[in-house]
Protein backbone atom coordinates (compact mmCIF):
# COMPACT_ATOMS: atom_id res chain seq x y z
CA UNK A 1 0.00 0.00 0.00
CA UNK A 2 2.81 2.44 0.85
CA UNK A 3 6.55 1.95 -0.71
CA UNK A 4 9.13 4.65 0.77
CA UNK A 5 12.30 4.23 -2.18
CA UNK A 6 15.49 5.66 -1.17
CA UNK A 7 14.66 8.53 1.27
CA UNK A 8 17.07 10.98 2.94
CA UNK A 9 16.60 13.99 5.05
CA UNK A 10 19.04 16.67 5.28
CA UNK A 11 18.71 20.00 7.42
CA UNK A 12 20.33 23.13 7.06
CA UNK A 13 22.06 23.72 10.47
CA UNK A 14 23.05 27.42 10.00
CA UNK A 15 26.53 26.71 11.51
CA UNK A 16 28.67 28.04 8.60
CA UNK A 17 28.86 27.65 4.87
CA UNK A 18 27.14 24.63 3.39
CA UNK A 19 26.81 23.39 7.24
CA UNK A 20 23.95 20.33 7.22
CA UNK A 21 23.16 17.67 9.86
CA UNK A 22 21.65 14.13 7.60
CA UNK A 23 18.44 12.91 9.29
CA UNK A 24 17.75 9.83 7.34
CA UNK A 25 19.88 7.66 4.78
CA UNK A 26 18.33 6.07 2.43
CA UNK A 27 15.49 4.31 4.27
CA UNK A 28 13.51 1.72 2.07
CA UNK A 29 10.37 -0.01 3.33
CA UNK A 30 7.22 -1.13 2.57
CA UNK A 31 4.06 -1.12 4.70
CA UNK A 32 0.95 -3.28 4.09
CA UNK A 33 -3.03 -3.00 3.99
CA UNK A 34 -3.72 -3.66 7.74
CA UNK A 35 -0.24 -3.98 9.57
CA UNK A 36 1.28 -2.16 12.68
CA UNK A 37 4.56 -1.20 12.40
CA UNK A 38 6.28 -0.07 15.17
CA UNK A 39 9.21 2.25 14.72
CA UNK A 40 11.45 2.21 17.73
CA UNK A 41 15.26 3.56 18.22
CA UNK A 42 17.14 6.20 20.46
CA UNK A 43 16.44 9.97 20.56
CA UNK A 44 17.67 11.73 17.35
CA UNK A 45 17.66 8.39 15.26
CA UNK A 46 15.19 10.14 12.69
CA UNK A 47 12.03 8.15 13.64
CA UNK A 48 9.77 11.51 13.88
CA UNK A 49 11.54 12.91 10.85
CA UNK A 50 10.66 9.48 9.12
CA UNK A 51 6.62 9.88 10.18
CA UNK A 52 6.30 13.63 9.23
CA UNK A 53 7.85 12.36 5.96
CA UNK A 54 5.02 9.17 5.56
CA UNK A 55 2.39 11.71 6.72
CA UNK A 56 3.43 14.39 4.35
CA UNK A 57 3.95 17.11 7.02
CA UNK A 58 7.62 17.35 5.77
CA UNK A 59 9.25 16.85 2.36
CA UNK A 60 11.95 13.90 1.85
CA UNK A 61 15.57 15.75 0.33
CA UNK A 62 15.92 12.63 -2.29
CA UNK A 63 13.39 9.79 -2.61
CA UNK A 64 10.12 9.04 -3.05
CA UNK A 65 7.25 7.75 -0.69
CA UNK A 66 4.52 5.88 -3.08
CA UNK A 67 1.09 5.34 -1.74
CA UNK A 68 -0.91 3.07 -4.00
CA UNK A 69 2.46 3.07 -6.37
CA UNK A 70 1.71 7.09 -6.62
CA UNK A 71 4.32 9.73 -5.48
CA UNK A 72 2.78 12.19 -3.68
CA UNK A 73 5.68 14.41 -3.48
CA UNK A 74 5.43 15.33 -7.22
CA UNK A 75 2.45 17.51 -5.99
CA UNK A 76 2.52 20.93 -5.00
CA UNK A 77 1.98 21.96 -1.64
CA UNK A 78 -1.75 22.42 -1.83
CA UNK A 79 -2.39 19.47 -3.51
CA UNK A 80 -0.23 17.46 -0.95
CA UNK A 81 -2.53 19.42 1.89
CA UNK A 82 -5.68 17.83 0.24
CA UNK A 83 -4.31 14.52 -0.03
CA UNK A 84 -3.06 14.26 3.41
CA UNK A 85 -6.59 15.27 4.69
CA UNK A 86 -8.15 12.64 2.60
CA UNK A 87 -5.47 9.85 3.50
CA UNK A 88 -3.50 10.31 6.46
CA UNK A 89 -4.80 10.27 10.35
CA UNK A 90 -2.45 11.29 13.00
CA UNK A 91 -2.20 10.81 16.71
CA UNK A 92 0.42 12.59 18.61
CA UNK A 93 1.96 12.11 22.05
CA UNK A 94 -0.25 15.06 23.21
CA UNK A 95 -4.13 15.35 21.47
CA UNK A 96 -3.79 18.49 19.89
CA UNK A 97 -7.30 18.73 20.50
CA UNK A 98 -9.68 22.26 20.04
CA UNK A 99 -10.57 23.52 23.54
CA UNK A 100 -13.10 25.82 22.45
CA UNK A 101 -15.22 22.86 20.14
CA UNK A 102 -16.93 19.54 21.82
CA UNK A 103 -15.46 16.23 21.97
CA UNK A 104 -18.05 14.90 18.70
CA UNK A 105 -17.15 18.78 16.76
CA UNK A 106 -13.46 17.66 17.21
CA UNK A 107 -14.15 14.41 15.51
CA UNK A 108 -15.81 15.92 12.69
CA UNK A 109 -12.79 18.38 11.80
CA UNK A 110 -11.09 16.54 9.57
CA UNK A 111 -14.34 16.13 7.20
CA UNK A 112 -14.91 20.19 8.04
CA UNK A 113 -11.96 20.60 6.61
CA UNK A 114 -12.84 19.28 3.33
CA UNK A 115 -16.01 21.58 3.10
CA UNK A 116 -18.66 18.89 4.46
CA UNK A 117 -21.61 20.07 6.20
CA UNK A 118 -21.68 18.94 10.23
CA UNK A 119 -24.96 17.23 9.78
CA UNK A 120 -23.45 15.22 7.21
CA UNK A 121 -20.63 13.72 9.26
CA UNK A 122 -22.02 13.78 12.88
CA UNK A 123 -23.17 10.34 12.76
CA UNK A 124 -20.12 8.89 11.13
CA UNK A 125 -18.07 10.73 14.35
CA UNK A 126 -20.71 9.38 17.03
CA UNK A 127 -20.29 5.76 15.27
CA UNK A 128 -16.37 6.14 15.50
CA UNK A 129 -16.64 7.55 19.59
CA UNK A 130 -18.39 4.51 19.99
CA UNK A 131 -15.86 2.77 18.64
CA UNK A 132 -13.27 3.97 20.65
CA UNK A 133 -15.63 3.91 23.98
CA UNK A 134 -16.02 7.56 24.90
CA UNK A 135 -19.19 8.54 23.09
CA UNK A 136 -21.15 9.32 26.27
CA UNK A 137 -18.92 12.31 26.43
CA UNK A 138 -19.54 13.25 23.01
CA UNK A 139 -21.25 17.01 24.12
CA UNK A 140 -18.00 17.68 26.37
CA UNK A 141 -15.53 19.87 26.30
CA UNK A 142 -12.05 18.16 25.46
CA UNK A 143 -10.64 19.70 29.40
CA UNK A 144 -13.79 17.60 30.90
CA UNK A 145 -12.06 14.30 29.57
CA UNK A 146 -9.36 12.40 31.48
CA UNK A 147 -6.06 12.02 29.38
CA UNK A 148 -7.10 8.78 28.39
CA UNK A 149 -10.19 9.48 27.01
CA UNK A 150 -8.71 12.39 25.10
CA UNK A 151 -6.33 10.41 23.18
CA UNK A 152 -9.44 7.94 22.48
CA UNK A 153 -11.04 10.95 20.62
CA UNK A 154 -7.88 12.15 19.17
CA UNK A 155 -7.94 8.17 17.49
CA UNK A 156 -11.21 8.84 16.50
CA UNK A 157 -10.81 12.02 14.74
CA UNK A 158 -7.45 10.29 13.16
CA UNK A 159 -10.60 7.37 11.63
CA UNK A 160 -12.94 9.97 10.07
CA UNK A 161 -11.61 10.76 6.53
CA UNK A 162 -11.09 6.82 6.62
CA UNK A 163 -7.55 7.57 5.59
CA UNK A 164 -5.13 4.34 4.24
CA UNK A 165 -2.42 5.03 7.28
CA UNK A 166 -2.63 6.45 11.02
CA UNK A 167 0.42 7.72 11.92
CA UNK A 168 1.36 7.69 15.95
CA UNK A 169 4.13 9.78 17.30
CA UNK A 170 4.38 8.40 20.69
CA UNK A 171 0.76 8.23 21.20
CA UNK A 172 0.96 6.73 24.90
CA UNK A 173 3.86 8.80 26.32
CA UNK A 174 1.92 11.19 28.44
CA UNK A 175 -0.25 8.37 29.60
CA UNK A 176 -0.14 6.11 32.73
CA UNK A 177 0.24 2.76 32.35
CA UNK A 178 -3.32 1.42 32.70
CA UNK A 179 -4.57 3.90 30.75
CA UNK A 180 -1.40 3.65 27.93
CA UNK A 181 -2.63 -0.31 27.85
CA UNK A 182 -5.95 0.72 27.43
CA UNK A 183 -4.55 2.86 24.13
CA UNK A 184 -2.91 0.02 22.68
CA UNK A 185 -5.61 -2.44 22.98
CA UNK A 186 -7.67 -0.09 21.23
CA UNK A 187 -5.24 0.49 18.46
CA UNK A 188 -5.02 -3.53 18.19
CA UNK A 189 -8.76 -3.74 18.11
CA UNK A 190 -9.47 -1.50 15.30
CA UNK A 191 -6.51 -2.89 13.31
CA UNK A 192 -8.28 -5.90 13.40
CA UNK A 193 -11.91 -5.11 13.21
CA UNK A 194 -11.27 -2.12 10.50
CA UNK A 195 -7.98 -3.55 8.69
CA UNK A 196 -7.06 -0.18 9.43
CA UNK A 197 -2.90 0.82 8.79
CA UNK A 198 -0.84 2.17 11.92
CA UNK A 199 2.65 3.20 12.51
CA UNK A 200 3.75 3.98 15.54
CA UNK A 201 6.59 6.07 16.96
CA UNK A 202 7.21 4.26 20.35
CA UNK A 203 9.83 4.30 23.17
CA UNK A 204 7.28 1.61 24.85
CA UNK A 205 8.57 -1.57 24.29
CA UNK A 206 5.09 -3.46 25.41
CA UNK A 207 3.59 -1.72 22.69
CA UNK A 208 6.43 -2.43 20.17
CA UNK A 209 6.28 -6.20 21.02
CA UNK A 210 2.19 -5.91 20.07
CA UNK A 211 3.36 -4.76 16.72
CA UNK A 212 3.31 -7.11 13.67
CA UNK A 213 6.28 -5.77 12.83
CA UNK A 214 9.15 -3.55 14.73
CA UNK A 215 11.44 -1.12 12.65
CA UNK A 216 14.48 0.12 14.47
CA UNK A 217 16.07 3.43 13.47
CA UNK A 218 20.16 4.06 14.21
CA UNK A 219 21.47 7.30 13.15
CA UNK A 220 18.71 7.32 10.20
CA UNK A 221 19.06 4.10 8.82
CA UNK A 222 17.21 0.77 9.33
CA UNK A 223 18.90 -1.41 11.89
CA UNK A 224 16.55 -3.92 11.91
CA UNK A 225 13.33 -4.54 9.44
Amino acid sequence: MIRVENITKVYPTGDGQNSSLQVLRGISMEILQGEIIAVVGASGAGKSTLLHILGTLDRPTTGKVLYDNENVFVYNDERIAQFRNQHVGFVFQFHHLLPEFSVLENVCMPALIQGKKLHDVKDKAMSLLCDVGVDAKSSNRPSKLSGGEQQRVAVARALMNSPKVILADEPSGNLDTANAQQLHDLIWNLSKTLGQTFVIVTHNEALARQADRIIKLVDGVIAIF
